[in-house]
């Protein structure tokens, strides 16, 4: 096999006020031409430091020490700017991690992947516009002539990360670097994109570098296997091999600390729900939920279109679906940061939508939120101190300054953090710091319900087990109750009491996490589920022998459905 990339003994390391970090050290690989590389590790291993070097996209602050990157024989590590430029898109692609940061928010969508088809290739604007809009088409972005003239606002976070795939495939470059590219796409989108990248390999002989942090990815989509810690790379070989016999400590612990969802669930520490008990006032009760949104020109999207259920005190309620099925928006329709379009949302029997703002204010001390993005949601000027102190302000919890920096220390240990952090800012903490930083700011003003949207989906799987696990001790301990917003299937099955799956806005099936697992009875249910990547390649390899088609976008007819219930405790959308 022709090999396309070769990096020989390269280290990289960034300079910090007095020190040097060593962010990547003495790492070599090869990768042939139409061969998938996996590229696993924690946060801050040296994954994305590893990519960015070979594109020669390090920030000022970094600096190359030793190494040499060839590209089809060519050490592209001495090109010039204006050489890398002409490389960048048209041979190398490369899909970030973040979508929100690496589009132009002043930039319409279709003109961001227009920009690229035509600085690489001699085509006409109307052929151009054709194939950004056919890119958007594959990566599954439906409408997608309306969403070509839309701005990167105007889409939710997995949408953002379509957008970055169409325009990181659209010169078909012969490497493709995908920098955590399904991170935060639900299992079927994401089934779809990497078939999609499988497609195109097998077409055109694209080689893939994939970093990622989901093992489930990497025994489907992957040939090779390196594992890196601490810039190191501690374990390589063919994926069969990492995944059946691996040998280094690091490897182990990272297979080990995957929810499976072919696993039983483990049962919780504390009785701490009653649940199956007709007598118990739910804490919270949603009841013909509509929430529509007017997008111009006579479009309305129904985000959230008619939907029903409730959550018990102590208990824990999992939302999953694809993105845009309105799962963010039920969460933030019940803590009214949307103003619901109509419908009830009655907690504790207090109906919130007829509360004014001056009343949801006081209402905040009981519901809070943990968002999504743990870069995003905190104030990059403001010290972890005046972050968390901010709703102690607010709502006059603490007495005097010395109160209000001890409530807020205890908190960074409550949530595992030290409490000399308090007065550091918001970068000098990893993803999964700045989560737990997002957990203390919610339980500041001591909450009986949180809802959790996808707190997870922007950290590496042994943070994750160990932010979950914090979840669910602070349950046991402070009584709190929980709506937990996901894509990954498998965390929601061993966090969750009940699991209610959504599409296009309904509601289409609600049962025991264990039941909905073991026995799923909506067509798209159970089209989730297989979408999902096991880890374990043996597993992976007969699904596809199986013919498990994940590249086509399979629609279901929900929008006169109803939620019946077909056994105890189980319901079901059923078309009326």
């Amino acid at each position: 096999m022709d090999s396309l990339l070769q990096v020989q003994n390269l280290s990289v390391s960034f300079e910090h006020e007095d020190h040097e970090i060593e962010a990547v050290q003495n790492i070599s690989f090869s990768l042939n031409k139409g061969e998938t590389l996996g590229i696993v590790g924690e946060s801050g291993s040296g994954k994305s430091v590893t990519a960015r070097s070979i594109m020669q996209l390090l920030p000022v602050t970094a600096k190359r020490k030793s190494g040499i990157v060839l590209f089809e024989g060519k050490d592209i590590g001495q090109y010039s700017e204006k050489e890398m430029e002409s490389i960048r898109g048209r041979y190398i692609g490369m899909i970030f991690q973040d979508p929100m940061t690496s589009l132009n928010p002043t930039m319409k969508i279709g003109n961001q992947i227009v920009e690229g088809l035509k600085k690489h290739g001699n085509i006409s604007n109307k052929e151009a516009r054709k194939q950004a809009i056919e890119m958007l088409e594959l990566v599954g972005i439906r409408d997608s002539g309306i969403r070509y003239e839309q701005y990167p606002h105007e889409f939710s976070g997995g949408m953002r990360q379509r957008v970055m795939i169409a325009m990181a495939l659209a010169c078909r470059p012969s490497l493709l670097i995908a920098d955590e590219p399904t991170t935060a796409l639900d299992v079927t989108i994401q089934a779809q994109i990497l078939h999609l990248m499988k497609e195109m390999q097998e077409k055109f002989g694209t080689a893939i570098i994939l970093i990622t942090h989901d093992l489930g990815v990497v025994a489907g989509m992957c040939d090779r296997v390196a594992v890196m810690k601490k810039g190191v790379i501690v374990e390589t070989g063919t994926t069969r091999e990492i995944f059946s016999v691996p040998s280094h400590p690091y490897t182990k612990k990272l297979l080990q600390a995957l929810p499976r969802l072919d696993e039983k669930k483990k049962p919780k520490a504390g009785p701490h729900i009653i649940r199956n008990s007709d007598d118990c006032t739910p804490l919270l009760e949603v009841r013909h939920l509509k929430q529509y949104f007017d997008i111009g020109k006579g479009n309305i999207i129904k985000a959230v279109d008619d939907i029903s259920f409730n959550i018990k005190a102590g208990e824990t309620l999992g939302v999953v679906g694809e993105s845009g099925s309105g799962k963010s928006t039920t969460g933030r329709s019940i803590l009214q940061l949307h103003r619901p379009t109509s419908g009830d949302i009655l907690y504790k029997g207090m109906a919130l939508n007829s509360f004014s703002p001056k009343e949801m204010l006081v209402m905040r001390r009981h519901m809070q939120m943990i968002f999504q993005d743990p870069y995003a949601s905190l104030n990059p000027r403001m010290r972890i101190l005046d972050i968390i102190g901010e709703a102690l302000d607010v709502h006059k919890i603490a007495n005097s300054k010395a109160d209000r920096k001890k409530r807020v220390e205890a908190l960074l240990d409550m949530v595992g953090l030290d409490s000399s952090f308090a007065m550091r800012y918001p970068h000098e903490f990893s993803g999964g710091q700045r989560q737990r930083i997002g957990i203390a700011r919610a339980l500041a003003v001591d909450p009986t319900f949180i809802v959790c949207d996808e707190p997870l989906s922007a950290l590496d799987v042994s943070i994750q087990a160990q932010i979950v696990k914090l979840m669910e001790d602070l349950q046991q301990r402070l009584g709190l109750t929980y709506l937990f917003i996901a894509h990954d299937l498998s965390m929601v099955k061993h966090i969750s009491d009940r699991v209610a799956v959504m599409y296009k806005g309904k509601m289409v099936e609600l049962a025991e996490s264990e039941e909905l697992y073991a026995n799923p009875q909506h067509d798209y249910t159970k089209s989730l589920l297989s979408s999902i990547p096991i880890p374990d390649p043996a597993i992976e390899a007969l699904k596809k022998k199986e013919g498990a088609d994940q590249s086509s976008r399979k629609e279901y007819d929900v929008e006169n459905s109803k939620l019946v219930e077909v056994t105890a405790g189980h319901w079901v959308a059923i078309n009326s």
